[in-house]
């Protein structure tokens, strides 16, 4: 179970990778400023548990940006993770379906949380254009995630 575990991990990782250089080759292309969703999920997370972020301005700002990254790099890492374990019990659909289906559990993994947090409104409320804005680099993840879980099978 742990060697499926850290296989997923890594796999995970390398999605996470290509779902950010999705998302900033996106905002480059079309000149779009980044999401402060993240930053504003940690905060509000952190208001409920009692957990407040520290600093004032500018200083905890910096801090919501930096930890909002790092919770979606946890995600990334975490549902590769799962999907490592999934992969280890003997779940191995082809790439085209395990590449789909990791891109909707990342999704709903992050998607969900903020929606249930607030922080954003209902996903099933999103125009078009939001959905394919979320969709592309979450497909990113999950087929490059799903690859490199194939690539480190240690039965191929």
């Amino acid at each position: 179970m742990t060697s499926g575990l850290l296989r997923g991990a890594l796999a995970g990782a390398a999605g996470t990778t290509a779902l950010n250089a999705a998302t900033y080759g996106d905002m480059a292309l079309r000149a779009r400023p980044g999401s402060t969703v993240p930053e504003r999920g940690v905060d509000e997370l952190a208001k409920r548990t009692g957990r407040p972020v520290p600093g004032e301005g500018e200083d905890r700002e910096h801090r919501l940006s930096g930890l909002g990254a790092l919770s979606g790099i946890a995600v990334g890492i975490g549902t590769g993770a799962a999907l490592g374990a999934l992969r280890r019990a003997g779940l191995r659909p082809p790439l085209w379906l395990g590449g789909a289906v990791a891109a909707v559990l990342a999704m709903a993994a992050t998607d969900l949380p903020m929606a249930r947090l607030g922080v954003t409104s209902d996903p099933r409320s999103w125009p078009a254009p939001d959905w394919v804005s979320d969709l592309i680099p979450h497909l990113a993840y999950g087929y490059v995630t799903t690859a490199a879980l194939e690539a480190l099978d240690p039965g191929r």
